[in-house]
């Protein structure tokens, strides 16, 4: 295959990703392939502290929509930047209108305007049981909600084969015949 990218650039998620932007930084960090194991395993541990903190005051008023730099948003949460930039790739998806990740400065203009339903099911794709079970979550869907939408992602993910056709089973085209004397003799 051949290789079209710079210097500069990565592979990340099946994206180019420019390894000097905010972006590029902390996924090189976070998913560095030659980090010590029990290094990575703290600075996961300690993201995750911090994103679950970030989550309970977004989810206390979720209709809120934070808006704000990069910067002033690490500021607010009281985080580095680059912790921000890592929270901002992972709440992407959520949003109600996407951030410009892959290219976003300190100075960049953002927002945390997310679907409600969508982080929620994005956060059990994930299998972030410490955000989808926040308390939080209470005041916005009921528990039967929380569980319907539980249910519907989990399922989103689930192939289900169709039943095979034997051979002495009737055609399904509806001849009449056993499958092995119509469509079966193929």
């Amino acid at each position: 295959m051949a290789n079209n990218m710079n210097e500069n650039e990565a592979v990340n998620d099946g994206l180019k990703v420019d390894k000097h932007s905010l972006l590029g930084q902390w996924r090189a960090r976070a998913y560095d392939q030659k980090a010590n194991k029990g290094d990575l395993q703290r600075f996961w541990e300690e993201y995750f502290l911090v994103e679950k903190g970030i989550y309970e005051q977004l989810l206390s008023n979720p209709d809120e929509v934070v808006t704000g730099t990069v910067a002033e948003l690490a500021e607010k949460y009281e985080i580095p930047v680059e912790t921000m930039v890592g929270f901002l790739d992972g709440i992407n998806d959520s949003l109600k209108e996407k951030n410009p990740i892959e290219t976003m400065t300190e100075d960049t203009v953002v927002n945390l305007g997310f679907e409600k339903a969508l982080l929620y099911k994005n956060m059990v794709d994930a299998k972030a049981d410490w955000l989808y079970e926040l308390p939080q979550w209470d005041a916005i869907f009921s528990k039967d909600e929380q569980h319907d939408l539980y249910m519907e992602q989990k399922k989103s993910g689930t192939i289900i084969k169709p039943k095979k056709v034997g051979r002495n089973d009737p055609c399904p085209c509806g001849s009449g015949k056993k499958y092995k004397y119509c469509h079966g003799r193929a």
